[in-house]
C-alpha cells in the first residue's frame, strides 16, 4: 500500500545539494531529496519553514493552520 524506496548514491548527492542551497541539516535535506526524486508534491513537517517550497516540494506544518 505505501511504497518504501530505497537510499541511493544519487539520493545522498542531491540530499548534499539541497543543504548547500537551503542550509538545512543533512537529514532534513535527505528527506527533501527523496520527496523530490520520489515525485510527492508536498511534505509535512514540524521542523522546516512553513510555507516553503523547495524543488516543487511544498512544506506544511500540519500543526499549524494557515
Amino acid at each position: 500500500m505505501f511504497p518504501v524506496y530505497e537510499i541511493t548514491t544519487e539520493n545522498v548527492l542531491h540530499a548534499m545539494q539541497i543543504s548547500k542551497k537551503t542550509q538545512f541539516s543533512y537529514w532534513d535535506s535527505l528527506i527533501l531529496a527523496m520527496a523530490v526524486d520520489t515525485g510527492c508534491s508536498v511534505l509535512y513537517s514540524e521542523d522546516l519553514n512553513i510555507g516553503q517550497e523547495i524543488e516543487g516540494v511544498r512544506i506544511i506544518n500540519p500543526f499549524v493552520s494557515i
